[in-house]
């Protein structure tokens, strides 16, 4: 009998608190972005490598793993054309430097450094609009040749930079 009145005296309390949890303005995801109720498409433009050095495969390679953390990390689709919140630039930069010089003048780390700006329009609330710069690096042994580790150090590098541009865009840091 206590248990009948029990489900019955918190049948009206879930249903509210359902009620109220639908009405919030903000979806909050499981990787902590926020993304207001009526932003529901995104578009990635092609990111052009304007960098000095270019990597043939670096441009459409970035381009998709931010379309892919996009789809992935949020409950929005992509537009054909431009979505409620847009995303351009460019790759700025894309270059090795020598690390750990000895006293011999050899170095024993290379650093393979990205740099992209970015452009994000949010059509919904143009206050919330900026362009900004990223950059992320990786560094590997000199010895080894870069065309054989190449690859993987750039997936690496898109997924840090795409993680950190989806931060600022939807996550407010």
């Amino acid at each position: 009998m206590k248990s009948r009145i029990l489900k019955i005296t918190l049948a009206p309390f879930l249903m509210m608190l359902l009620l109220w949890i639908q009405g919030c303005t903000i979806q909050m995801t499981f990787d902590g972005a926020s993304i207001p109720e009526n932003v529901n498409t995104a578009s990635v433009q092609l990111f052009e490598n304007r960098a000095a050095y270019v990597n043939p495969v670096l441009s459409q390679t970035f381009t998709e793993g931010l379309k892919d953390r996009i789809i992935n990390g949020s409950r929005l689709t992509l537009a054909d054309g431009t979505g409620d919140v847009d995303f351009s630039g460019e790759i700025t930069g894309y270059d090795t430097e020598p690390l750990a010089i000895q006293a011999d003048a050899i170095s024993t780390e290379t650093r393979l450094t990205v740099r992209i700006n970015v452009r994000y329009e949010n059509f919904k609330d143009p206050e919330k609009s900026w362009e900004s710069s990223f950059s992320a690096y990786r560094d590997f042994p000199s010895e080894q040749n870069i065309t054989v580790i190449e690859g993987e150090l750039v997936d690496e590098i898109v997924e840090e930079l795409t993680e950190n541009i989806f931060n600022k865009a939807f996550a407010d840091w």
